[in-house]
């Protein structure tokens, strides 16, 4: 597949990287797990092992729909060298030295979406091109990535902008390259994803006044800034200056003003939620996102205060069950905390992931709403500290799902 640095592409490859690992690593360590998932062809299994047929010299993957063997003729491999080593040859039905049908079907549809982002694919022309009925390609490309062809095209189509506008390229230029035919459409189709005006972000937000506030919490330094539409960021920190110069690197050309007392019931609102008087935070938002990304924090903020949900059922509940590093990749993007609840999503058991504000501040988080209460947090430096633990959700390993 060609490469394109945008975050749709970003996305796509953390959903091929999680598909053959899509359940935890602790999923089918047993034996009779490992059995279990061959008898009932779970796809779920597929890349955490194989297993060779003594009977047949053939190894494959736990989802092959080959004829079942007996248990007894089964040895179970780690990885697909092992069972290689073991003078196991490959499976010419599921072929396990490589990518699974399904997911080669929507790699070759994906590369031939990304050979010209000026084209604009229908659904029949891309199922030609990879021999697959629309109706079925539609199923298939949702269910692999989260998103329909038309919306991954849309994606593409506003990356290829991003990178031409931050890299100088005048609007009419850059709309052109990537696919845009008129400018009305440019406009309607982009402005929601970039967050701004095309021709804002070429200008990394001139001609926006955003306004911004620090504030004292129980989580350290928090940040809030707002343009006129919304609040466009929250985040922590234990240093204001930092967090003042981040926003300020983010949006160069933009008018950067402090205005505590124009944000202050949007930092009470916060305030208020940390000292556990309140269960919701009721912000209006103006944040960018890509279609994927916006389905992952949609499905975060339907997550109850005091419960957490898992990247994995996160994915699921988006009806893409492999797409679980792409899941941890929209929320470690995130750039309002607490009014996107990322801190809710951890790993299978309850364990903690990354948290892009450090895992001692998403720890006191999960911990203060399993309580109903103020978050506490023993000591400075959040964001290098270990973990807290006081939850029974709040179990932090050393050996993450995957990292937000």
């Amino acid at each position: 597949m060609n490469a394109i640095p945008t975050a749709a592409h970003g996305e796509l490859a953390a959903d091929f990287d999680s598909a053959s690992v899509s359940g935890s690593a602790t999923a089918f360590s047993t034996d009779n797990e490992r059995w279990a998932a061959i008898a009932a062809r779970d796809a779920r299994a597929d890349g955490q092992f194989f297993y060779g047929v003594r009977t047949t010299g053939v190894f494959c993957r736990p989802s092959c729909a080959s004829r079942l063997p007996r248990r007894e003729n089964v040895e179970l491999f780690a990885d697909a060298d092992a069972a290689r080593a073991a003078g196991y040859r490959e499976c010419k039905r599921c072929r396990p030295g490589g990518l699974p049908r399904e997911l080669e079907i929507v790699r070759r549809a994906c590369a031939a979406l990304d050979a010209d982002p000026q084209a604009r694919l229908t659904l029949a022309q891309l199922g030609e091109a990879v021999h697959l009925s629309p109706f079925h390609l539609q199923r298939l490309f949702k269910r692999v990535l989260g998103v329909s062809p038309r919306q991954y095209q849309a994606a593409r189509r506003g990356a290829v902008l991003r990178d031409a506008l931050a890299q100088g390229a005048d609007v009419t230029r850059a709309s052109a390259d990537a696919g845009f035919n008129s400018s009305s459409r440019l406009y309607e189709s982009v402005a929601g994803e970039l967050g701004m005006a095309p021709s804002a972000f070429r200008r990394k937000g001139a001609g926006l006044t955003i306004r911004y506030a620090n504030a004292v919490t129980p989580l350290g330094r928090v940040l809030v800034a707002a343009t006129d539409k919304g609040i466009c960021r929250i985040a922590f920190g234990d240093d204001p200056g930092e967090l003042s110069a981040s926003l300020a690197t983010d949006f160069a050309n933009a008018r950067c003003i402090e205005d505590a007392a124009g944000l202050a019931p949007f930092v009470a609102q916060i305030d208020a939620y940390l000292h556990g008087r309140r269960e919701h935070i009721e912000l209006p938002l103006d944040i960018a996102a890509t279609a994927f990304q916006q389905r992952v924090w949609d499905a975060l903020q339907h997550i109850p205060y005091g419960e957490t949900r898992s990247y994995t059922q996160i994915a699921e509940t988006l009806g893409a069950p492999r797409a679980v590093r792409a899941v941890a990749s929209a929320c470690a993007s995130n750039p309002v905390a607490l009014a996107i609840p990322c801190h809710r999503v951890v790993q299978k058991g309850g364990a903690l992931a990354g948290y892009r504000w450090g895992l001692a501040r998403k720890a006191a988080l999960i911990d203060a709403e399993a309580r109903a209460g103020e978050v506490r947090v023993a000591e400075p430096g959040l964001a290098d500290d270990p973990p807290v633990r006081g939850s029974k959700r709040a179990r932090a390993t050393a050996t993450p799902e995957t990292t937000a």
